[in-house]
Order: structure tokens, then sequence, then C-alpha cells
């Protein structure tokens, strides 16, 4: 029962945002801002996270194909489609529910707690659409960026890692590349990333908005908010695998 009263709610605050906006401006730049914190602000351990990850993969992928009946542009192939299909926009969006997902919880239980959103409610602002739907659509557009970014990024430290290891050439890893290459595992992958934004930006952003109590119940809330995130999205990735391949 309790998972279908918080099931409701949630329901309920998406449903809160599709309002006509008081004051577009106003909406803009907090969109802008949200853009800038989720995006710019995200960055930094995106970056790190896929070299290493595309480096590691061509590493490993290596220490695997030990028959010189294979050839070595194989590795390439590889962890191109492991760095698209899985890594990019599963590993890359599970930490980013824990940095972005944790600081959105953790914004809105204060301004709940704070009775910053009820001093909004008495002014007459939609404070669903106001505060939530901006993280929500800048999520949309800048999760999906960061992925493109990643799988980028991994696929580079592949080449890189690989290159100074001396297990494969750059040339042979560039023909690699554009072997058997599949158009279709991108859009899966941005199917993926758009589904795992909205899981990223929503539920944290639901379980910030009706926190109840003080300093105490934001940290749980933001804890929980990541935890859900986290099975929501391993839980998409297998549905979305199961469907769309």
């Amino acid at each position: 029962m309790k998972f279908v009263t918080e099931f409701g709610r949630y329901i309920l605050m998406l449903k809160g945002m599709f309002s006509k906006p008081e004051n577009r401006k106003v909406y803009w730049k907090e969109f802008m801002h949200q853009c800038n914190d989720i995006g710019i602000g995200s960055l930094g351990i995106v970056v790190i996270i896929s070299v290493f990850m595309g480096a590691v993969s061509t590493l490993q992928t290596a220490y695997q194909l030990v028959s010189p009946l294979i050839p070595k542009s194989s590795i390439a192939q590889i962890v191109r489609d492991t760095v698209l299909l899985e890594f990019a926009p599963t590993l890359v969006c599970i930490v980013l529910a824990g940095v972005v997902g944790s600081r959105i919880a953790s914004e809105l239980g204060n301004m709940r707690v704070s009775e910053q959103i009820d001093a909004l409610e008495i002014m007459g602002i939609n404070t669903k659409t106001y505060l939530v739907a901006p993280k929500i659509l800048a999520a949309l557009l800048v999760i999906p960026m960061l992925v493109v970014i990643s799988a980028g990024l991994g696929i580079w430290g592949g080449r890189l890692a690989g290159q100074a290891a001396g297990i494969l050439s750059t040339s042979d890893y560039d023909k690699g590349l554009l072997q058997s290459f599949l158009p279709y595992n991108v859009f899966f992958a941005m199917v993926k990333a758009y589904v795992f934004a909205f899981i990223i930006s929503s539920v944290p952003a639901f379980y910030g908005y009706h926190v109840e109590g003080g300093a105490l119940e934001i940290g749980r809330a933001s804890t929980k908010s990541v935890v859900v995130s986290c099975v929501l999205i391993l839980f998409a990735d297998y549905v979305l695998a199961a469907i769309l391949l």
C-alpha cells in the first residue's frame, strides 16, 4: 500500500507540472541554471569515468582474446559496442544518479523544510512547475549530451590504452571501429539516455519535494532517492534491452 501511495503522489506531482508559466523569463532563467548545474557540474566526473572505462575495456578484452585466429581489430569492435550499449548510458547514468539525484533531493528537501516552497505556494506560484519541471527538462536536454560525450571519450580512451600498452596499433583500432557497425546501437543508447535522464531527475525531485521533518529527513530522502533511482535504472535497462534488442 505504501508503494501504491507513493506512486500515486509521484504521478500527481508530474501531472501538476503541466500548467502555463506565469513568467516565462523567470522559468527560462531557472532552466538554464539547472542545465549549468547538471551539465557543467557533472562534466568532470563523466570525463574521468569515460576515459578509464574505455581503457579498462580494451585491456580486459585483449586479456580474454588470446586466440591468434581472432584479429586484433575485433578488440575495437567489442569495446565500441560495449561502450555504446552499456557503459556510456547505464554506468554513467548510475553515477549521475548519485551526483545529480542527491543534489536535487537535497535542494528541494531543504526548501521544503525551511518552508520556502510553502511561501511560494502562498504567493500563487505553482511550485511543481517552477521548481520541478526545469530540473526534469534540463536533465532531458543535458544528460543525453553527457552520454554522447562519454561514448566518444570511452572509445578514445580504449584507443589510447591499446596504443600505450602495445596491444594493437591505432590503425587496427580504427579499422575495428568501422567493422560491422550498426547505427541502431546509437539509437538504442540514446533511448536509454532519455529514459534514465527522466528517472534521475524525477525520482529525486519527488523525494525532495515531499520531505517531512528536519535535516535528518533530508539526508534520508537524498539517500533513498539515489537507491531507488539506481534500481529503476537497472530495471529499465533490462526492460529496454528486452524490448528493443
